[in-house]
């Protein structure tokens, strides 16, 4: 397999890794290799692969898999060292944090003018956030990574999400999952692509994200966007009027 975040080891609790050092030289291409392979860490590393016991931790779900073993087990030993790293020091761009579903959280029991105004900032930028989100995240971190990630948060959050509203709105759904996916990554507002014509400072899709860890999931069918909660729709406005929506009238 060739998940972040792969490791390998001697049998002896000895393990061997891609920190950010390798991994920048393999973004920048000064080195053929995938970071997260456990055959091209045993390339990389000198060791005999088919020696060197295969393990992959997830920092996020803080999963730990054996992949395989072919020497002494010491899975407990390669375990704890996984859960002890800085994985600041080997994705300096990954933000560990836990996922947040938000249908298992309490929404607001009343819709607000400032909730309204972030589906009209969303609506303005959600056009560009899939394609946005993942030449930045892929550019930034690697593919290896940005998988890793995507795969945590979507079977957390993304099919459960799209699975309560209609089919309909599945895309537009989807939209703010790559939205709240893309904050797991802390990027210069300049590294986030195709979003020039953007007027923010900051996360160029924080509106949906906003509304997200609110238990807020926004849906748009081409005419009407609706708000959802873990009580079904809790809001809803014709795009005409929205756009037209100013705070606090």
């Amino acid at each position: 397999m060739c998940n972040f975040f792969s490791v390998i080891s001697n049998g002896k609790g000895k393990i061997y890794y891609a920190d950010w050092k390798l991994r920048k030289q393999i973004l920048d291409k000064k080195i053929s290799l995938n970071p997260d392979s456990h055959a091209s860490l045993a390339i990389y590393f000198k060791l005999n692969e088919d020696k060197s016991n295969k393990y992959e931790y997830n920092p996020l779900l803080k999963s730990f898999t054996v992949d395989q073993q072919n020497t002494t087990d010491d899975r407990r030993d390669v375990e704890e060292q996984c859960r002890g790293l800085n994985f600041k020091k080997i994705i300096p761009a990954l933000i560990i944090k836990d996922i947040v579903h938000p249908f298992k959280i309490d929404a607001p029991q009343k819709i607000t003018n400032k909730q309204i105004m972030l589906v009209k900032q969303w609506n303005s930028v959600r056009a560009s956030v899939g394609d946005s989100v993942w030449a930045s995240v892929w550019d930034s971190v690697g593919a290896s990574v940005g998988n890793s990630v995507w795969n945590s948060v979507g079977a957390s959050v993304g099919n459960s999400v799209w699975n309560s509203v209609r089919a309909s709105v599945g895309a537009s759904v989807w939209d703010s999952v790559w939205a709240y996916y893309g904050t797991f990554f802390k990027l210069q507002r300049k590294d986030w692509k195709y979003t020039n014509e953007i007027k923010t400072k900051g996360y160029p899709f924080a509106a949906a994200v906003k509304l997200w860890e609110q238990g807020l999931v926004p849906s748009f069918d081409g005419k009407i966007w609706r708000l959802h909660s873990s009580k079904g729709i809790v809001w809803q406005m014709e795009v005409e009027e929205l756009k037209k929506f100013v705070e606090g009238k």
